[in-house]
């Protein structure tokens, strides 16, 4: 198989007591020995087992829990992305307090002694919409992203003149916990393959961070990865998962890297879900085995996710692979921390294989029982425009237009070329008719009368996020056609619903018009004393989106599965005071309107699919 240089770890890592000896004795320091093929840290020569977890998929009020758990697996180290969409939601307009407060959270990860390695992007996959892109660079059609596009390249360095002063301060030589930064993101994977990009980046983390900080890229083990998504003076990582030969890998990491330590920046513990297709597992002893290997050879390891956490609105993203591949609310990710936080037999194997301290006990989850829902209220339009904003960057568009002609016989209403991104739900004078989906439903039957009004209801269900991802563009991307006859004249209204549910919107309905097509549920309930995590589960509904107390749950879809559940975290929930659940079903409701709260998740459930479930 070859020889590989590898870094000779004697014993074990230095505790913290000694750690602090030899920083006492020597700078802050965290580089490269391309001699002995290791880290070293203040000197002394080093290995980090790290785990990803992402603040953005964690309530701030977990994020302690989260890393003490990591911190107690053994773990030395964090692995955190860093999502441009979320923290600058229009153009020059930043937010980081709150739940997008990153130093709050990089300062939890140092006070619990653990040390990062950031990945800031500006592209950062992580199955997250656009991969982290904000969607407004979309407003420029032709804009070529990830390459040296000019309208690109203005944005990204903007936005990186806020982000990285203030990282700077919390480098390991300045005195912080940030051992290592990421330049981009598995560049190879993209079809660019613009290395003038990648220069620039480099300049720009240079200029900003400094000649001491450790700037790398990570890449999987193919030929054509490593060659598009290596640069020098970026130090060359791979990413690999339990299935691959261990060895070989990082031999294909020696070709860019001949010396310097071995490094598997995202190690993977689990795999992703798509609306569909089942649960994706890996088993734990697979995982541990092939973990023990790495750690044998000296090298460094990042397992990701070691907590996935929660797509919660409408942050999750999709892929395209023979078609368009939405992914879950959950990020569960078959995780050693499961998405509610709790420790699994996965993770009680991958501690004993890195021989550290015992685990907290996992935290508790309440079933809190059956709560009914008031009757539907319809999908209101203002058409004031009081809920809208000047661009919609994520959920729901109106498309509005009046039948040009009477359609006695019915007639196919389509969209040319895979037009809707994501699905259109289809109402004609306020009536549902049915749903056009993209790859999958491209047309569907109607008949009405001269001057009816149609609507289409358009749901983006996250732009692609990984690979040779074009601008993925939401909305009605082609024409929309009756017949023969191409429909025209729309009056689009963007649907700020998050905004509207959280100012009590809507109010109690009246009467209800039955329950098929989007209609809003409200529901109120108490859980006197008692706020744990618990799970949502919506018997006899379709498809559509929870919000608790003004906060996006994200999306259901347990007619598609897997996931049947969505997690309720403790934290959102009042033990005092009511709380408010409110229920968008995009499709059709049950008979009697009702939800349960459960103690256990359901995320490997994956039905056919039936008439009910396309139309």
């Amino acid at each position: 198989t070859g020889y590989i240089p590898n870094c000779q770890i004697l014993g074990e890592l230095a505790s913290n007591d000694e750690q602090s000896v030899l920083a006492s004795s020597t700078d802050r320091s965290f580089r490269i020995d391309y001699v002995n093929n290791c880290f070293l840290k203040d000197g002394a020569r080093f290995r980090y087992i790290s785990g990803s977890i992402h603040y953005f998929r964690v309530p701030p009020a977990y994020w302690k829990d989260r890393l003490l758990k990591m911190y107690m697996s053994g773990l030395n180290a964090v692995q955190i992305y860093v999502p441009w969409n979320y923290h600058e939601p229009q153009p020059g307009v930043y937010n980081f307090s709150g739940d997008r407060d990153l130093e709050k959270f990089l300062n939890l990860v140092a006070e619990l002694d653990l040390l990062v390695i950031l990945r800031p992007g500006p592209y950062i996959c992580a199955e997250w919409e656009m991969g982290g892109l904000p969607s407004w660079l979309l407003t420029k059609p032709d804009i070529a992203l990830r390459t040296t596009d000019s309208d690109y390249l203005q944005a990204v360095d903007r936005w990186l003149g806020v982000l990285l002063p203030k990282i700077k301060p919390h480098l390991y030589h300045n005195g912080g916990n940030i051992i290592s930064v990421q330049v981009e993101n598995e560049y190879g994977s993209y079809y660019a393959c613009d290395y003038n990009y990648m220069r620039h980046l480099l300049g720009v983390f240079r200029a900003s961070l400094g000649e001491e900080v450790v700037l790398f890229t990570t890449d999987g083990t193919s030929a054509s990865e490593l060659k598009c998504g290596t640069l020098q003076g970026l130090y060359a990582t791979v990413d690999f998962g339990p299935e691959e030969n261990v060895t070989e890998a990082f031999m294909l990491q020696r070709l860019y890297e001949p010396k310097g330590p071995l490094v598997n920046s995202e190690y993977y513990t689990g795999w992703l879900d798509y609306w569909g297709e089942a649960h994706s597992t890996k088993s734990a002893k697979k995982v541990a085995n092939s973990l023990q290997k790495i750690l044998e050879m000296g090298a460094n390891v990042n397992m990701y996710m070691f907590q996935g956490g929660t797509n919660f609105g409408y942050w999750s993203g999709a892929d395209y692979k023979d078609g368009y591949k939405p992914i879950t609310t959950s990020y569960d990710y078959d995780a050693p921390l499961s998405e509610a936080g709790d420790p699994t037999d996965k993770l009680y194997i991958i501690r004993s294989v890195i021989s550290k301290v015992t685990i907290q006990p996992s935290s508790i989850t309440k079933a809190h029982g059956y709560f009914c829902l008031r009757v539907p209220s319809g999908i209101a339009v203002d058409t004031s425009c009081g809920f809208c904003s000047a661009f919609q960057a994520h959920g729901f568009m109106l498309y509005r237009t009046l039948l040009p002609q009477e359609i006695v016989e019915s007639a196919l209403l389509s969209a040319s070329g895979n037009g809707v991104h994501d699905l259109a739900y289809v109402l004609l004078n306020g009536e549902y008719q049915g749903t056009l989906e993209r790859d999958r439903v491209n047309g569907i039957n109607i008949s009405g009368q001269l001057g009816d009004t149609l609507d289409l209801v358009v749901e983006s269900m996250g732009r692609i996020n990984f690979g040779a991802n074009d601008s993925d563009f939401k909305g009605l991307i082609h024409n929309i056609t009756l017949g023969t006859s191409i429909l025209s004249d729309w009056i689009i209204y963007p649907l700020d619903i998050d905004t509207a549910v959280a100012h009590a919107w809507p109010p109690t309905a009246q009467s209800s018009s039955g329950h098929r097509g989007p209609a809003f549920y409200t529901g109120t309930f108490t859980t006197p004393g008692i706020s744990e995590d618990s799970y949502l589960k919506l018997p006899g509904w379709t498809k559509g989106q929870v919000w608790i107390n003004g906060f996006n749950l994200g999306r259901f879809w347990p007619v598609r599965g897997p996931q049947q559940t969505l997690y309720v975290p403790g934290s959102f929930l009042s033990g005092s005071a009511i709380n408010t659940l409110v229920v968008l079903e995009l499709q059709e409701a049950p008979d009697n309107p009702k939800v349960l709260f459960v103690s256990r998740p359901l995320l490997n459930v994956t039905y056919n699919y039936t008439h009910k479930d396309r139309k």
